[in-house]
């Protein structure tokens, strides 16, 4: 299953989501993250976390969805509120739409260890659960479904 995940700039969540995803997922599932208007960097701090929870960084990169438009998503996650409000491209139509909104764990810097912990955590709990079910034979209905038991 091919999963894109997105964040308006995709330099955190998405990138986090892409790493665990990718690491946990594996064969299973192949993971992207792109954004609408990507800042083109990935956030200090996102590579920091996941280097420390020891996820591979090595591949990650800020992207624009428009990077994707031959790639062909089986789902498309937005995991910030304000991406879930932006119009995917047509290009993603056939695509399973799913939103698991997340809180920006680079927003504040006092609570920074147990943000960015927290966001990772969330990810590799649900991730968890989707590799616990047979989701390569479930139709749209069926994965929107267990996507959204997850959260």
């Amino acid at each position: 299953m091919k999963i894109l995940l997105i964040c308006t700039h995709n330099a955190c969540r998405s990138i986090i989501g892409e790493a665990v995803f990718n690491k946990l997922g594996n064969p299973r599932i192949e993971a992207r993250s792109a954004g609408s208007s990507p800042r083109g960097i990935v956030h200090p701090l996102t590579l920091k976390h996941l280097t420390r929870h020891d996820y591979d960084t090595s591949t990650l990169e800020s992207q624009s969805w428009d990077d994707f438009s031959d790639w062909k998503p089986d789902v498309v996650i937005t995991l910030c509120d304000q991406a879930a409000g932006e119009t995917c491209p047509i290009y993603f139509g056939d695509s399973l739409k799913i939103h698991w909104g997340l809180p920006d764990p680079s927003k504040d810097t006092t609570n920074e260890f147990e943000n960015f912990d927290s966001i990772i955590s969330i990810l590799e709990k649900r991730i968890a659960k989707l590799l616990d079910e047979k989701f390569e034979d479930m139709d749209n209905n069926d994965l929107k479904l267990l996507f959204n038991r997850v959260i």
